[in-house]
């Protein structure tokens, strides 16, 4: 099943998966960090975003009443049911690279959320309002170490342009709006995302501009991921997440 007959339920889906693949994606950094206050900090982020993602799924799950947990939505569906951006399931890369995604998407997450708390959906806008108490901290974080790294050493401001520059193709998707978003806007529900796009570029080059770091200026946009077209990247992340439950189907903790 890749989508549902309830726009809700796929619109929650979506949120989820953006949640689940990049809070998978920080806790590969567990004993890797740089120190160890980072390693425990990138994980304590990690836990945020995928116990955002298991609210998410819980109330998919709830809402589509078709006998789906929570665990069948996460577990049990392959790459192409699959609807997160595509910048969240990119590979951790270096430190750098790892804090520049977290800092494009902090950043989008900050104002995204704090329009969700107005939705008409009384549950999402919950969600909302946990959210963005832990997304303000997340900003923060990403936000002093692109200064820290743009504008220290001749390395760390060159492994952090690169990560921009390789980067910058994906952020387009996350001001995409499709017909069912489109949809759930109008109806109060949903976020309309193109409408976040300035705000986020200038608080984006606001920072960027202090850490001594240079935004690209073209507009190639690589998307897919709401349509469940992924990069080969996903597959191999899906696989260890999901590698329990395949083996030893029906197990809970």
């Amino acid at each position: 099943m890749t989508e549902t007959n309830t726009p809700i339920v796929d619109y929650t889906i979506r949120l989820a998966d953006d949640s689940l693949t990049l809070g998978h994606r920080l806790s590969e950094w567990c004993s890797n960090g740089p120190f160890l206050e980072e390693d425990i900090a990138l994980i304590n982020v990690s836990l945020d975003y995928v116990g955002r993602a298991r609210m998410l799924y819980a109330y998919a799950a709830e809402t589509e009443n078709q006998g789906r947990s929570e665990d069948d939505i996460c577990y049990l569906r392959d790459t192409r049911e699959y609807r997160n951006l595509l910048i969240n399931e990119l590979p951790k890369g270096d430190f750098a690279f790892t804090i520049v995604r977290q800092f494009f998407v902090d950043t989008f997450n900050l104002l995204f959320y704090t329009e969700l708390l107005n939705s008409k959906d009384s549950t999402l806008a919950a969600i909302a309002g946990k959210s963005i108490k832990e997304t303000k901290y997340h900003l923060r974080r990403s936000k002093d170490w692109m200064v820290r790294l743009g504008d220290g050493t001749e390395e760390s401001h060159n492994r952090c342009q690169a990560a921009i520059d390789e980067l910058w193709d994906y952020v387009t998707e996350m001001f995409d709006m499709d017909e069912l978003e489109t949809g759930l806007a109008a109806q109060g529900v949903a976020v309309d995302r193109t409408a976040l796009r300035e705000q986020w570029q200038q608080i984006v080059k606001e920072v960027t501009d202090e850490a001594t770091l240079t935004l690209p200026d073209h507009d190639i946009a690589i998307r897919g991921g709401r349509t469940g077209i992924h990069t080969e990247h996903l597959g191999y992340l899906l696989a260890e997440l999901q590698y329990v439950q395949r083996a030893y189907p029906g197990n809970t903790w």
